[in-house]
């Protein structure tokens, strides 16, 4: 018998999967929408109605956060669970940049300094949470975002070492480990985003206007701001509060651009799980950065901090966080709705 032509790939199908009638069911929603719930939900501030109204739980388990298996959103093959765990072993060790800077520091790729050790290492930190939604979860959501700004990452980052080859000793084996980490990273996140073959999100929530209002300019200063240090990098980067070289500032152009793609994927469509890892991911981005300064500084003694560079450095990243908790907050708000419909 022929599959429908809507039917997901072979891939991205597994056993056991039921469909979103018997899901429904299960809820004891199906055929019926609750009005009451629909006006807890847009309560929230975040969310409009959507047409394709689950009702119940929404098709999430009992703690209201783990996807349950939908035909819309299914579970991926257990090989990328395992790739997940291998990345976060990997990210392990550049989270030490932050907590154990002087552990990590002499074992790293090229010479770092100690706040570029530590600010590094919190957005490593960071990462490693957004990786281990992906291991615990492994399915089409919110693994499109993890992976698209994964591979958005690994590219640029890859790129920009490769322009940059006279930081590195390969006499050392740090050097060889790096790149074939990244290179690896930007295969297996490439070859799955190519086999999902342009798949659509799973099903989710409409943002309302005001909210897709914010999340393109969000969405435009990440962006313009990532393209900016990647192709002008001493200049973008020269209001930073610490001194930051061409190769750093490329570097970290992809933080910017990952989270500019991840934006741009949630304005586009919002299933609730990937507005949860996209709000998570930028929270900590935020808290680590700012706080890795600070820790850094207690020691250094460098920092002007009435400096207008610094300022402007302290709200971009305080403005990148809070936007992350107001994201939080929201899907916080919404699951908080469903559970007391």
């Amino acid at each position: 018998m022929q599959a429908p032509e809507n039917a997901p790939p072979r891939w991205l199908t597994g056993t056991g999967l039921r469909s979103e009638r018997s899901i429904l069911l299960r809820n004891g929603s199906y055929g019926h929408s609750n009005g009451k719930a629909r006006r807890r939900v847009n309560s929230v501030g975040i969310f409009t109605d959507r047409k394709r109204y689950y009702g119940g739980s929404m098709g999430y388990s009992s703690l209201g956060l783990s996807p349950a298996p939908t035909p819309d959103n299914p579970p991926f093959p257990a090989a990328l669970r395992l790739f997940s765990a291998g990345v976060i072993i990997v990210l392990i060790v550049g989270a030490g940049l932050l907590f154990a800077p002087a552990l990590v520091r002499p074992r790293w790729p090229w010479a770092v300094t100690p706040f570029n050790a530590r600010f590094l290492g919190g957005f490593y930190t960071a990462e490693m949470a957004v990786m281990a939604a992906l291991l615990v979860w492994n399915r089409w959501s919110p693994g499109r975002l993890v992976l698209v700004m994964a591979f958005i990452f690994t590219v640029i980052v890859s790129a920009a070492s490769f322009i940059n080859l006279g930081y590195f000793n390969f006499e050392r084996k740090a050097p060889w480990l790096w790149f074939l980490v990244y290179l690896a990273s930007v295969a297996v996140s490439g070859l799955f985003l190519l086999r999902a073959g342009g798949r659509p999100s799973a099903k989710g929530v409409t943002l309302n206007s005001a909210w897709r209002g914010y999340m393109s300019m969000e969405m435009a200063i990440l962006g313009l701001y990532g393209v900016g240090l990647l192709l002008f990098p001493l200049t973008f980067g020269g209001f930073w509060p610490w001194p930051i070289d061409a190769f750093h500032a490329q570097v970290y152009s992809a933080i910017f651009l990952a989270g500019a793609g991840g934006t741009y994927l949630v304005w586009k469509s919002a299933p609730r799980e990937e507005l949860l890892v996209l709000g998570l991911a930028q929270f900590l981005v935020g808290l680590f950065a700012i706080l890795g300064l600070v820790i850094t500084e207690a020691v250094m003694h460098r920092i002007d901090w009435t400096a207008t560079g610094t300022l402007c450095w302290l709200a971009l990243f305080g403005w990148i966080g809070i936007s992350g908790i107001f994201k939080l907050y929201a899907v916080s708000r919404y699951f908080g709705a469903q559970s007391a419909s």
